[in-house]
């Protein structure tokens, strides 16, 4: 090997046409067609060849080359991949982001697999200071597992869904954090191997519910949501009468509306499973949009404003406006999900309509993997029926007159 190295002489190399000139020992100078002179060093290391670049030859001169060639060289024999070896010390003295800093980044980085973007704000609100404000100015090769069990701690039996979920987020932040070579391999916030003996298990937790309103209050609630009016308190009805989850509802443009056929066609990207739905509207539901049909601006030819607009031009209805419509009428702890579950309980406990019927109201997948694949309809015109019983149960014309007065904080 000793006798292959130093072929090449300072005053040679700058009479070298474009190519890759050998120096030996794996070291060559590389000319471009332009002129431009640099140092390269090839090698071999876990059965694969690489490349290393050494700089150009106006900064690295033939000596300086010879002498990170050798270095490398010694690195290999040593059983190392020298730019493995070379991007481990450059991490040492790079500038490390905070947890904040790089969660934040991260966010927008992978914007494009969020289902909406009330999902994109789940993500934003978990990662910053309304759970991990005591980690966001921490640099983020400095998270430890006594940091993580500080945040979830507190939230894992009061709020197990959104500690688990919150969990899984700060896993991801920290695993793309050691893929870009800012942190160790090692993650705190892994569950198994990692966080699993030091918190209790999901099945010991149970999982937590959403605070459902019993579906015989509905009536009054329905009453005096109409008795209020205004944008907010549509929405919520809407939501109601046609089983839907809040963003759904939220996102909802006018081009999935056809109100002649009385369907609204939620895409697949605003789906919580990721395929389009089809919703059958009851009379009621379609009356609301007659209403805010007024609201909307004459230039709408492609049907891309909200249906339920906001106050800022161009924008839906807030995340909290169904929330907030639901606290203005003092009804304690129930939440808008909730209103999924009583559909589903007045559909089972009061109706003959089958149960996957119901679940495909709801949008739910029914039956095994075979069963779902020959299951090609969605069964709308069954639905259909199904959905105007529950408008009008929810509007008082089956409630036979036996109305449960809503309860009052205080």
């Amino acid at each position: 090997m000793a006798r292959q190295i130093g072929k090449l002489t300072t005053r040679g190399i700058t009479a070298l046409g474009p190519g890759r000139h050998s120096d030996g020992g794996g070291l060559f100078l590389q000319v471009t067609p332009t002129g431009a002179r640099s140092w390269t060093f090839l090698f071999r290391f876990g059965g694969k060849r690489k490349e290393m670049g050494l700089g150009p030859v106006h900064a690295v001169g033939l000596a300086d080359a010879r002498r990170l060639a050798g270095e490398a060289r010694a690195i290999i024999a040593g059983g190392a991949d020298p730019l493995a070896a070379r991007r481990a010390e450059e991490n040492k003295t790079k500038e490390k982001p905070t947890f904040g800093e790089f969660a934040d980044q991260l966010i927008e980085q992978i914007e494009g697999g969020f289902r909406n973007d009330k999902h994109k704000a789940q993500w934003k609100m978990t990662l910053g200071p309304a759970y991990c404000r005591s980690i966001r100015s921490k640099k983020i090769d400095e998270i430890d597992t006594a940091d993580v069990l500080r945040i979830l701690k507190p939230i894992w039996l009061k709020k197990a869904e959104t500690a688990s979920r919150l969990r899984g987020r700060i896993e991801r932040v920290l695993d793309a954090a050691a893929a870009q070579g800012l942190r160790g391999s090692d993650n705190p916030a892994r569950w198994k191997g990692g966080l699993q003996p030091l918190l209790p298990a999901r099945s010991k937790i149970g999982r937590s519910h959403h605070a459902a309103m019993p579906f015989a209050e509905l009536p009054t609630l329905v009453a005096r949501l109409r008795s209020t009016g205004g944008i907010s308190a549509h929405a919520l009805e809407f939501t109601i009468l046609t089983a839907a989850r809040s963003g759904e509802v939220l996102g909802a443009r006018w081009d999935e509306i056809d109100m002649d056929a009385a369907i609204w066609t939620v895409p697949a990207s605003r789906m919580k499973a990721g395929k389009s739905h089809r919703v059958a509207m009851p009379d009621r539901a379609l009356e609301i949009l007659s209403e805010m049909a007024l609201l909307r601006p004459a230039g709408d030819d492609q049907g891309q404003v909200f249906v339920f607009p906001g106050r800022k031009a161009g924008k839906g209805l807030s995340v909290m406006a169904l929330t907030m419509a639901l606290r203005r009428l003092d009804l304690g702890s129930y939440t808008v999900h909730g209103f999924r579950s009583a559909f589903r309980d007045w559909a089972g406990e009061i109706t003959h309509y089958p149960r996957e019927i119901a679940e495909s109201a709801l949008a739910h997948a029914v039956g095994n993997q075979v069963e779902l694949a020959y299951r090609r309809g969605d069964a709308l015109e069954k639905r259909r029926s199904m959905m105007q019983d529950w408008a009008d149960f929810c509007g008082g014309r089956h409630a036979g007159g036996n109305v449960i007065p809503l309860p009052r904080k205080g």
